[in-house]
């Protein structure tokens, strides 16, 4: 069994180094890892930069297509023929038909393959004549990005953190009462560890509606054929003084065990550490209109990813001959049309604050970073109004909930990132000089014409800094 699996990683390194001479002698490959929390616009982000790669009119900021090197952009089909295919026909008739709505957020891992025919620079680029850029989109589950930060921890830790991380928390309840209750040196019994999984399941749910991020393990939420079985279906507990063999402790323990090697590493190795390129995007608007805790929180946990995603260089000896390095990672804060243009900076600011632990891993293991503001698809316009002899900057679009147009005023952001994190580092409940506001708006009636994409900020911007540099 040793050396099946010892032949069986050889074979992926030299598969993996094959492709990559290919790759590289013929029609080179960039794959784009998107990932990012609940809610944060994973979907939308996808479909939005497919459609105006395919109809460019909106894309100044990205150099091949304001030189004219960009000859065509088209969809082929995706190289993993085991991967669904990202549904962007579906998503894109969502976003811009008749009755515009936000398409169905990421459930499952997919991909799409967009090929670009560039036109090189330069007297010798010019002789040799159009390239083939392939651009490989992988979109998988934001809860299942979380779930590599086990890797490192065993059962009790993990059980030791997560339980004093919840512990307070209204969601987690019933759970704690119950796993308090319960005595893990005692004999394993199923029906103990069904109703201890399915409380901790339903307090994940209740987390993640509630705005918390920290929503580990992933698949509890999207278990898919996984659902009821052995592996989904464990929880934390406090370690006993003593864990005989067959306590349900020890069981508790195995099945985590068995999470990690069944469903956590196979993803990892399978797809997220083939990465060569990624976008993390963050819902800061919403956690800073939850409170300073759900700030707190967001901050935490993006920088649990990263730790364990490790940037630069391979998580195992995988691949020495077919290994990947991630090269760039983007951190976006989503949602910038909910904001005055005049407010971009300040959000730009606080998400490189918040990501500054996390941010500094990946520039010390060699990846490239950047952080931008930015919407994928833009909702709102801006719109000046005077109340009370005040002059506030809004942004005017469709409430989600009725369909009525609606002005909004958030708030001002502040331009000290530290106006926000401090308190959220401290604990504290709430902003004690300022309310943010934040509405659910639902995209707009479009009237596109061939050429042009859907509106959006900076999307143009990422693209550039994500692979602008392989065009």
């Amino acid at each position: 069994m040793v050396i099946s699996a010892i032949t069986d990683g050889i074979s992926r390194q030299i598969e993996g180094a094959v492709a990559q001479v290919q790759e590289s002698l013929f029609e080179p490959v960039v794959r784009l890892g998107v990932t990012g929390l609940s809610r944060a616009g994973k979907t939308v982000f996808i479909t939005a930069l497919v459609a105006n790669l395919l109809e460019r009119g909106r894309m100044p900021q990205l150099t091949a297509q304001a030189k004219g090197r960009i000859e065509a952009v088209y969809l082929q089909p995706q190289p993993d023929v085991t991967l669904p295919r990202f549904d962007y026909e579906t998503h894109l008739a969502a976003m811009t038909g008749d009755d515009p709505r936000w398409p169905q957020s990421t459930r499952a891992i997919s991909e799409l393959r967009l090929s670009f025919r560039v036109r090189p620079s330069g007297f010798f680029g010019a002789m040799r004549g159009p390239r083939v850029l392939h651009l490989d989109i992988i979109d998988y589950p934001g809860e299942w990005l979380l779930d590599l930060g086990l890797l490192d921890k065993t059962y009790a830790e993990w059980s030791e953190a997560t339980l004093d991380r919840i512990a307070n928390r209204p969601e987690a309840a019933d759970f704690m009462a119950s796993v308090r209750a319960e005595d893990g040196a005692l004999r394993l019994d199923e029906a103990k560890i069904r109703n201890l999984a399915t409380l901790f399941t339903r307090y994940l749910l209740a987390a993640r509606s509630a705005g918390w991020s920290d929503c580990t393990p992933g698949r509890f939420l999207l278990p898919g054929d996984l659902a009821g079985s052995p592996v989904l279906t464990f929880a934390p507990m406090p370690k006993p003084a003593l864990t005989p063999r067959g306590s349900l402790w020890r069981e508790m323990q195995r099945r985590y065990d068995a999470y990690k090697d069944r469903v956590v590493e196979p993803f990892f190795r399978d797809h997220f550490a083939r990465v060569d390129r990624q976008i993390v995007l963050v819902d800061v608007l919403g956690a800073i209109h939850q409170g300073p805790r759900a700030v707190e929180d967001l901050r935490r946990t993006m920088a649990d990813v990263l730790a364990a995603f490790r940037p630069g260089r391979n998580r195992w000896l995988l691949g020495i001959l077919g290994g990947r390095r991630v090269e760039r990672i983007l951190f976006a804060a989503t949602k910038a049309d909910h904001l005055h243009h005049s407010q971009h900076p300040a959000l730009t600011g606080i998400i490189a604050a918040m990501l500054q632990d996390a941010k500094a891993r990946a520039d010390f293991a060699g990846a490239r970073t950047a952080a931008l503001s930015m919407a994928s698809l833009r909702t709102t316009v801006e719109e000046t109004i005077t109340r009370g002899g005040e002059t506030l900057d809004c942004v005017k679009g469709r409430l989600l909930t009725s369909g009525k147009q609606v002005a909004m005023f958030p708030g001002i952001l502040p331009t000290d990132p530290a106006r926000l994190l401090a308190p959220a580092r401290e604990g504290a409940d709430r902003w004690l000089d300022a309310e943010y506001g934040l509405m659910e708006f639902a995209p707009a009636r479009l009237n596109l014409t061939p050429g042009i994409g859907p509106p959006h900020i900076r999307l143009d911007r990422a693209a550039e800094f994500l692979f602008g540099d392989r065009l």
